[in-house]
């Protein structure tokens, strides 16, 4: 049986000291109150992220696409293969470098925009948190994801 934990010598390693814990799990409950939400457009939270980039963009490299949401492009080919296979993007190589490959949205990918319109004021009904503290907490979460040294 092993002895019980030193107090301080310890405290880093219980889970109520994590940063990271909290993180994970409230990133884990926004994405499944956005499930529903999402379930009447037929994409995933990464989907939609993906397209809410494609809606501003129109056409985006792969490669700035992954930069642009944080995702590996071994995440990010099945993923447009999925929303290729629906109708909402095409890839297609680019004529000036070969190497680069483009994802464009479609005509479908673009209508499915107008059906999107309801997701953020119905996730926003779900958070739990003032105009002022939600704003905060953007700013504090792109610090972390930018390594910026002030907000």
């Amino acid at each position: 049986m092993p002895e019980p934990l030193e107090s301080d010598r310890y405290a880093a390693l219980r889970l109520e000291n994590q940063l990271c814990f909290p993180l994970y799990a409230a990133s884990r409950e926004v994405i499944r109150q956005y499930r529903p939400h999402l379930d009447a457009l037929d994409l995933t939270y990464t989907q939609y992220i993906t397209m809410m980039v494609l809606w501003a963009e129109r056409e985006i490299s792969v490669k700035l696409l992954g930069q642009r949401l944080y995702l590996d492009s071994g995440t990010l080919t099945p993923l447009l293969k999925s929303l290729e296979a629906k109708g909402y993007v095409t890839r297609t190589r680019s004529e000036s470098d070969e190497r680069v490959v483009l994802v464009r949205l479609t005509d479908a990918g673009l209508s499915l925009q107008e059906k999107a319109l309801s997701v953020p004021a119905g996730m926003r009904s779900c958070v739990r948190l003032t105009d002022d503290e939600a704003a905060t907490l953007y700013k504090l979460l792109y610090k972390l994801l930018t390594g910026e040294k002030g907000i």
